[in-house]
């Protein structure tokens, strides 16, 4: 891998394989602890102990760096930023869905610079790196590369999105479900799941209107490097709105457009 950010990705999959052993321990556990956060999500004790877990190996491996996670904050003072979550799509994993997985992003100087998803009850896992391509597989030596679709209309495109509720909440309801009646197909496959199916091609467009940086900050260097555009609904580039659209690119500038904030 001649990238930079080699070894960051190789410790990423390190940090992925022991959480994926925990969490998959305690996916359907009888014994499973849940309990609702000051923001009403859930959290259980999955949740803790991986976040706990990629720590511990992060203050080994990258001591000068911070890190930044969903349960625990952030610790240390670096422009490189190991952002976590350990659990993301919590609901699923509390239910018996198997649409979960953990998310490692790398921030340097501000720019997201590496991403790994994985999702050990789907068998998946998908990573990318500046200067290294965006990649998919069951390991980093046995991998396919990942590559946005080229579809260019909406009206032939796929929309994958999470729920409506959260539009009605920054007032743009209305904007999303008439841009939902352009697309060819919507599905609601959420969290991670949405957009690792935009990295691979199997959908265009995935948005989402509210999301906190440990969402967002693993995908984005995935997305990009697999060919797609990761911004706010704003435009900004990145994981630093607030929110996000996906795409590969082609579609962009056209789904900000119906998903603007209306005077």
């Amino acid at each position: 891998m001649s990238s930079r950010y080699a070894d960051d990705l190789r410790l990423a999959h390190v940090l992925a394989d022991a959480v994926d052993q925990l969490t998959m321990s305690r996916f359907k556990a009888q014994d499973l602890e849940v309990s609702t956060k000051p923001d009403l999500t859930e959290v259980t004790d999955a949740d803790r102990s991986a976040e706990e877990m990629v720590r511990a190996q992060l203050s080994r491996s990258r001591s000068r760096d911070q890190v930044i996670g969903e349960e625990f904050g952030s610790s240390g003072s670096s422009p490189r930023q190991w952002v976590i979550d350990p659990i993301d799509g919590t609901a699923n994993f509390v239910r018996g869905v198997p649409v979960w997985g953990t998310l490692i992003g790398l921030v340097e100087d501000g720019e997201p610079v590496v991403g790994l998803v994985s999702a050990p009850a789907l068998s998946r896992r998908w990573w990318g790196g500046e200067g290294a391509g965006a990649w998919t597989g069951p390991r980093l030596s046995s991998a396919s590369r990942l590559q946005v679709s080229s579809v260019d209309s909406i009206e032939e495109a796929s929309l994958s999105y999470s729920s409506l509720h959260g539009w009605a909440d920054i007032d743009r309801l209305p904007q999303m479900l008439n841009l939902m009646q352009r697309f060819w197909r919507t599905r609601g496959y959420g969290d991670f799941w949405s957009y690792m199916l935009l990295a691979e091609g199997a959908v265009d467009v995935a948005t989402e209107p509210e999301l906190k940086l440990h969402d967002m900050a693993a995908l984005v260097p995935i997305i990009t490097q697999a060919g797609g555009r990761f911004t706010s609904l704003d435009g900004e580039p990145g994981p630093f709105g607030g929110n996000a659209v996906a795409t590969n690119g082609l579609l962009h500038e056209e789904v900000l457009e119906a998903l603007a904030a209306r005077g």
